[in-house]
């Protein structure tokens, strides 16, 4: 492979979300906000990235990017709309640390970069970086089933659903 040979991205099938980046994944019912950890906005999982590189987990469509570049709204090819929350708190920051890497209306594909942040400086502030992934139209979707725990890479599926029949 050349030094600027294009990354091959994984690819991605319908009914399942990827890693958004190589570090841990776990139940979202641990992130310490109940907001996520309770389920208020979803169902999904949460990460704990080791690179601060975040990626999309589908091909499918940025359907909402926050100003501060901590949050994103995705939707699947096949419906499911997904929320990526960087961190608890970190709107504070007001996109202090944070860079986007895509816009509102952009397609995407699994493995695409999306956001990057500054880990080591928003981890010396004091922030919890948990990373919440979770499917919002709970509604459109079932069967919600987390496909991993512990270590993952962006080529790994981690949660896996099944859009509603009409």
């Amino acid at each position: 492979m050349g030094l600027f040979a294009k990354k091959k991205l994984p690819a991605w099938n319908p009914g399942t979300l990827g890693s958004i980046t190589q570090g841990k994944v776990m139940p979202v019912t641990e992130v310490k906000d109940e907001v996520f950890s309770q389920k208020m906005l979803g169902d999904g999982v949460a990460f704990l990235s080791e690179d601060g590189v975040v990626v999309s987990p589908c091909d499918g469509t940025v359907t909402a990017f926050f100003h501060t570049n901590h949050a994103i709204g995705l939707t699947t090819q096949d419906g499911a709309e997904i929320l990526i929350h960087i961190g608890l708190d970190t709107v504070k920051e007001g996109g202090r640390g944070f860079k986007g890497h895509v816009k509102e209306g952009d397609a995407v594909k699994r493995g695409q970069k999306l956001i990057t942040f500054d880990k080591e400086a928003l981890e010396e502030k004091g922030y919890d970086l948990s990373i919440p992934m979770i499917i919002s139209n709970i509604d459109a979707v079932e069967n919600i089933k987390a496909l991993m725990d512990g270590t993952v890479t962006t080529e790994d599926d981690v949660l896996a659903y099944s859009p509603v029949q009409e």
